[in-house]
């Protein structure tokens, strides 16, 4: 298993972010994936705006962007899954923290398994996906103690 974290930002983020590498360490063991590649790069909101723009032709600002490559059949490394890339943004964790009254912890590591149920194919369109995905993203988050 190989799971990397990029900063993008000038923020100082060494412990938040070694933090939020071990917690989708197990998750990913949790599920048995334990064959898998994938990123988590940490950008501001300048950034996630330029990528949701180009990708997803919707021109503001968003929490969290997946690319799975699994959607793409035609990228496979035989052994091994790579799942893709999972884009957050710092500037939007921290005010989603304070706007929600939880840990800047708790917003982050959130959006990153939001982003890594993404990865895996795990959506919300429909009401009954959501429910779904939403009841997997708070059972992790118990089973971690990142509570409210």
């Amino acid at each position: 298993m190989e799971i990397e974290v990029f900063n993008e930002t000038d923020e100082k983020l060494e412990k938040e972010l070694q933090d939020l590498k071990e917690l989708l360490i197990n998750v990913a063991h949790d599920e048995d994936l334990d064959n898998i590649l994938f990123n988590v790069i940490i950008v501001d909101n300048d950034k996630i705006k330029e990528l949701n723009r180009d990708y997803r032709g919707i021109d503001r600002e968003t929490d969290v962007i997946s690319f799975a490559l699994e959607d793409d059949k035609t990228f496979n490394l035989s052994d091994i899954r790579v799942l893709g890339d999972i884009y957050i943004s710092i500037d939007k964790a921290r005010s989603q923290a304070e706007e929600y009254g939880h840990s800047f912890k708790r917003e982050l590591s959130f959006l990153a398994i939001h982003g890594f149920l993404h990865l895996l194919g795990y959506d919300h369109m429909r009401e009954e996906d959501e429910k779904v995905m939403f009841a997997k993203q708070e059972e992790v988050l118990a089973r971690y103690d990142i509570s409210r």
